[in-house]
């Protein structure tokens, strides 16, 4: 079992960078090329308005999440992008982790509520957003938009 730390990273640091392209390409080896729009997302996890945690394992990186806002921002709606946790350290409760502290994060930076999307070829996470209880919803605030066939699920801060 690894001990790993998380912690806010910018989204422009090599850290961030290698962990949210990893998960880009784990989304294009699931769901083909240009499953994912990520120049504009890269924008969004930006601080001040969103942002991106990185967790690491002896100091080598071992994954990430983020947080951008959505919808209109004086209703402080975000949505978690971009999961991801290497391979060979699955399943030692590193994606609740970094859930968990994505969703400190984004309380303590004002972030009312939070919504994912996840989809049909990705039938862990959608396991890991139903154990940790999040609520199944039909759409996303307007005008916040998800993808046509995804599973979408929000929780309250």
């Amino acid at each position: 079992m690894h001990e790993f730390t998380i912690a806010v990273e910018s989204i422009d640091s090599s850290g961030a960078q290698s962990v949210f392209h990893a998960a880009v390409d784990e989304l294009a080896r699931r769901y083909g090329p240009g499953a994912d729009d990520q120049r504009s997302m890269v924008d969004e996890l930006r601080e001040p308005e969103g942002f991106f945690l990185v967790a690491r394992a002896a100091a080598h990186l071992a994954g990430g999440v983020g947080v951008r806002p959505i919808a209109d921002p004086r209703q402080r709606i975000g949505e978690i992008k971009r999961l991801w946790v290497r391979p060979d350290l699955r399943r030692q409760g590193l994606a609740e982790a970094l859930m968990a502290s994505a969703l400190h994060e984004a309380q303590t930076r004002g972030f009312l509520e939070i919504y994912l999307e996840t989809g049909d070829r990705q039938p862990e996470a959608h396991a890991l957003y139903q154990k940790m209880g999040w609520t199944p919803v039909e759409a996303f605030p307007a005008p916040a938009l998800s993808h046509p066939s995804a599973f979408l699920f929000m929780t309250h801060l």
